[in-house]
């Protein structure tokens, strides 16, 4: 689509806000048509842009009045919005805003990919767990409309209902797992309720490990939670017994959870790119050791990720070494894209060393509040909104700085939400990352609930001149996003040095080996995921290439000769980007057959090790030129030297009588 029948409004919202038209002309790509009360009196200027081409509007406010002209008058192209009012208008420094409007309309013009699903189905059985009374008070809330069975610990006497509308049991759930639609709970002291019980219930037998499967599960015992993160685990309730105001929530909530639902699928995963293991061998654990759901679980060669538990903190994905895990929600490209516009765009309409704000959903009612009671965001700070600030990778973190960016926040709540830990080990990597071309940028934290500490924080971050305005697109996984943008402010900064030091568990790095120790068995080549170890085909050898390193680990746990240790790094030489020989050896040739097979040197040294241990069957030098053979030869010439590999050396004769009465006469 060409940019002419692209149509951008800017609108003052009844002159509330200053309106650049020149910056917006730069920054814009297509016509630009301004407005001053674009919703109401002035509404036919948008009906008239309608059409086949792309709108984008300057007002989020008024967007399912505008969504409704244009679906009314049959509108065919893409309509878009973005809001430069609470986000750049709406501000004490509105009047120099102009760059930061023209980026913002920019950048609301690139659409996201939709949004994938997962099918979720409830019938509405329900696990009620208690203690006490409170119990039996919200099941008579909900059994008109679940199919309600409640479980009480029996450590309190409760008094049965004049009706058993419900199945009431004792018991103690041991543990639990699945989601909305599919629990299983574990459960001990499982018990029947006796018919004759009179003012409180009596039990029958107790037995242990009773199964119940159930939709929906209530926990009202009071006690630990059966989930970790049991907040965010779809189907399942938790309150304290005396909370009425909780008990009221859950009986509404979970009345309505009957019929089939969709939840987003939060990560988008390939267990062909995972590191995890091989061979029965443990490599990267990043994603295990962060998921605070337990939505992961370790495989035989993957994790595997349950898309019914995920949660979407995004952590695996954040700290993926290889992109196995890749958030979907939008994809890291796809957000990369939009903040590349965003930055390119606020240049070109002469905006200079601008700040990335990253922020979540929380982050939208902060900047709106800021706007209406405060005054506002500063002119240079971009807000961009991600499914989740805890799911930015390195690629997020780095590529704004080579498009141009002076500084990156990241807008946390101040209570550290779930999943944090993998992008603030990020923002470690980055630093180490940035700090290591000589670039005086970092990504930075703000973690606060404030709009008002939000500005102070924003307007005392330092703002380096960027190092560089590159504009390559954000193409590939988001190692080779990252790798693009390391190359480019690379070549920007001219560090005085090509390796730079990584924390611990970076996903760049070296794995060294012992060249004296190797015995080019290739075991690493086996299990190394991203193909870093590689071998030839046509002759005993070993390479590898640095860029291709992840640091799983799984070469140096395969290694059967402890050889190999892992080094993180960051190497930006051509030389990390180029396959190196670690080792090879001239091969062995069989002399019967010329085939090459094994080493030289391998041969040599299991047979010297054979001849110093005076094994009786390789004491003839026959049967130890057996070694010198490839696998078919040897076959053929132990056969026809009738070779016995389960002979042992030749007996004594027996002593007999004769023998000893021979022996005592001499």
């Amino acid at each position: 689509m060409t940019e002419s029948r692209r149509t951008i409004f800017a609108c003052s919202c009844e002159d509330s806000m200053v309106l650049d038209e020149g910056a917006l002309k730069r920054g814009c790509g297509g016509r630009l048509a301004t407005a001053e009360q674009l919703c109401r009196g002035q509404l036919d200027r948008f009906l008239s842009a309608l059409g086949t081409g792309d709108v984008t509007v300057g007002c989020t406010q008024e967007a399912p009045l505008f969504r409704q002209e244009a679906e009314a008058a049959g509108h065919q192209g893409g309509l878009h919005f973005a809001n430069v009012r609470e986000q750049a208008g709406w501000s004490d420094q509105g009047a120099a805003a102009g760059p930061k409007m023209a980026a913002l309309l920019e950048a609301a013009a690139l659409p996201m990919p939709a949004t994938p699903l997962v099918p979720l189905e409830s019938q509405g059985v329900t696990l009620i767990l208690g203690r006490d009374e409170a119990a039996l008070d919200l099941a008579e809330l909900l059994k008109d409309r679940l199919d309600l069975t409640v479980l009480l610990t029996g450590e309190e006497e409760v008094a049965p209902r004049p009706q058993a509308e419900y199945p009431v049991l004792r018991g103690r759930a041991r543990g639990a797992t699945g989601w909305l639609g599919t629990f299983n709970v574990v459960v001990d002291g499982y018990a029947a309720a006796a018919p004759s019980s009179r003012a409180a219930y009596r039990w029958g037998t107790p037995r242990d490990g009773a199964a119940s499967q159930c939709d929906i599960l209530i926990d009202l015992t009071g006690r630990a939670p059966l989930f970790p993160t049991h907040e965010v685990r779809q189907g399942y309730f938790r309150a304290d017994p005396g909370d009425a105001a909780a008990l009221a929530r859950i009986a509404r909530e979970a009345g309505e959870l009957v019929g089939q639902f969709d939840k987003p699928r939060f990560i988008r995963f390939e267990a062909g790119l995972c590191a995890h293991a091989r061979n029965k061998r443990t490599g990267c654990t990043r994603c295990l050791d962060l998921c605070p759901t337990g939505a992961i679980t370790p495989g035989k060669e993957s994790v595997q990720i349950s898309a019914e538990i995920c949660a979407g903190c995004g952590a695996c994905a954040a700290i993926c070494p290889t992109g196995a895990a890749q958030y979907d929600l939008p994809p890291t490209d796809a957000m990369l894209r939009r903040i590349r516009a965003l930055l390119l765009a606020y240049h070109r309409a002469g905006g200079q060393a601008p700040t990335l704000l990253l922020h979540g959903e929380g982050g939208e009612a902060m900047l709106d509040a800021l706007s209406r009671q405060g005054n506002g965001l500063p002119a240079h700070v971009l807000p961009v909104r991600l499914g989740e600030v805890t799911a930015a990778d390195l690629a997020m973190l780095v590529a704004p700085f080579a498009w141009g960016a002076s500084d990156v926040q990241l807008l946390l709540p101040a209570r550290r939400p779930h999943g944090a830990e993998g992008v603030l080990r990020n923002i470690d990597y980055a630093e180490a990352m940035l700090a290591g071309l000589g670039l005086p940028h970092a990504p930075g934290v703000i973690e606060t609930d404030d709009p008002f500490t939000l500005r102070e924080m924003l307007d005392a971050a330092p703002r380096p001149a960027p190092a560089t305005h590159a504009e390559f697109l954000p193409l590939g996984a988001p190692r080779e996003i990252l790798k693009t943008a390391l190359a480019a402010l690379r070549d920007a900064a001219a560090p005085a040095t090509a390796v730079i030091p990584l924390p611990a568990a970076a996903p760049f790095g070296e794995a060294s080996v012992a060249v004296e120790g190797c015995t080019l068995c290739l075991a690493c080549t086996m299990v190394c995921p991203t193909g870093a170890f590689a071998a030839n085909p046509d002759r005993p050898e070993l390479s590898f290439l640095e860029d291709a390193c992840v640091q799983c680990g799984l070469c140096a746990t395969t290694c059967p000769e402890k050889v190999i240790s892992l080094t993180p790094r960051l190497n930006l030489a051509p030389e990390a980007a180029t396959r190196r020989v670690v080792k090879q050896e001239e091969p062995a040739i069989c002399p019967s057959c010329s085939k090459a097979f094994g080493t030289r040197a391998s041969i040599d040294r299991v047979k010297g090790r054979l001849r110093a241990s005076g094994h009786w069957m390789f004491s003839d030098a026959s049967k130890l030129a057996l070694l010198d053979l490839c696998e078919d030869c040897r076959v053929s010439a132990a056969t026809n030297a009738q070779v016995d590999p389960y002979a042992g050396p030749a007996r004594p004769r027996p002593m007999t009588t004769e023998d000893y009465f021979r022996k005592r006469e001499g």
